[in-house]
């Protein structure tokens, strides 16, 4: 099975940026723990701040993989562009977000890639990416 995470704009920063909502964990440490803790899935993983560079990943592996991992970042709430991507391609996209994007600004409640995406999990953390690898099982 392969999976590819996918990241958005500032999800490099993580461990630095607002620990308080994001945590103090890398994601690359964390993407280890992923690998150890999933032996039988090929996860793949990419990170981008570049909106056009999302939507490449997202059409270069949405015929040919398992599942893609979507977390947009604040993408999520303004790029109909990445929503199309999404909606374009046949392999099945979990949106993902690390924090509870609903307790947060109002416009963090509009996502562009929730209407088109296999299954949403917002809030748990970093766990958030584990339950969307399990929901791939």
């Amino acid at each position: 099975m392969n999976i590819v995470i996918i990241n958005g704009p500032n999800l490099n920063l993580l461990g630095k940026r607002e620990p308080e909502i994001y945590g103090g964990r890398t994601f690359e440490d964390y993407f280890a723990e992923l690998q150890l803790k999933f032996p039988g899935i090929k996860l793949h993983y990419f990170q981008s701040n570049i909106e056009g560079e999302i939507i490449t990943k997202i059409q270069e592996t949405g015929f040919n993989y398992d599942g893609i991992i979507l977390n947009a970042g604040a993408y999520t709430h303004t790029s109909i562009g990445i929503g199309d991507a999404v909606k374009a391609v046949t392999t099945p996209v979990i949106e993902v977000h690390i924090s509870n994007t609903f307790s947060r600004e109002t416009f963090r409640h509009q996502s562009f890639i929730s209407p088109v995406s296999a299954g949403v999990i917002i809030g748990f953390g970093l766990k958030s990416y584990e339950l969307a690898l399990q929901s791939f099982l």
